[in-house]
């Protein structure tokens, strides 16, 4: 079959814009074409004037997600920004960690406190922040062990919705929302902060 659509990994704004600029591109003829037949003057207007004039939409050609790493500690709301206004989904990398092992300790200390308070563990406190954010998240762990099996499965979406004092208040998402220091935990093969004790 055809496809329908791409997923991304890591753009930014810039790489972003560049994507859709050149499908914009690509589809010039189109726009001055339509633009043409409306009457417009194709001579004197750009081609992003042009595209604006004749109702030009190339969100179905962007990308369906843009995977990037995200955490209440780093939260790239520039590129959430965009892919929110563009319809591109936004997920957290499956290769990358909610967040790494040695985060900010000022905010550990307060996510491991409102996981405390909610009867949560820190894994399934940042998948319902994930969830209640929006973005598509898929929890994973490189290990072998029992034990981080288990917790992959219980801080999934399912495990995070298992109970309803999952719900995470306004108040406590401005909590973690105010944890952005824009960390950047995600390198592969960088340790995350799980042991089996």
């Amino acid at each position: 079959g055809f496809i329908k659509s791409i997923g991304v990994c890591n753009f930014g704004v810039k790489a972003l814009e560049e994507l859709s600029d050149t499908v914009k591109t690509r589809d010039m003829d189109g726009i001055v074409d339509s633009a043409s037949k409306l009457g417009y003057d194709v001579n004197s207007n750009k081609l992003d004037d042009l595209a604006s004039l004749v109702g030009y939409d190339n969100s179905k050609d962007l990308p369906a997600v843009n995977q990037i790493e995200l955490s209440p500690f780093n939260m790239h709301k520039d590129i959430v920004h965009w892919c929110d206004k563009h319809g591109v989904a936004v997920g957290c990398s499956a290769w990358s960690k909610l967040s790494g092992a040695d985060g900010p300790a000022d905010g550990w200390a307060t996510l491991s406190e409102l996981a405390t308070k909610k009867g949560m563990t820190k894994a399934q406190l940042l998948v319902r922040w994930s969830l209640q954010k929006g973005y598509v998240c898929v929890p994973r762990s490189g290990s072998k062990s029992t034990a981080q099996k288990l917790a992959i499965a219980e801080n999934s979406y399912g495990g995070a919705n298992r109970l309803q004092s999952f719900a995470i208040d306004d108040e406590e998402m401005r909590t973690l929302d105010a944890l952005d220091v824009g960390y950047r935990a995600g390198r592969l093969g960088r340790k995350d902060g799980w042991d089996d004790n």
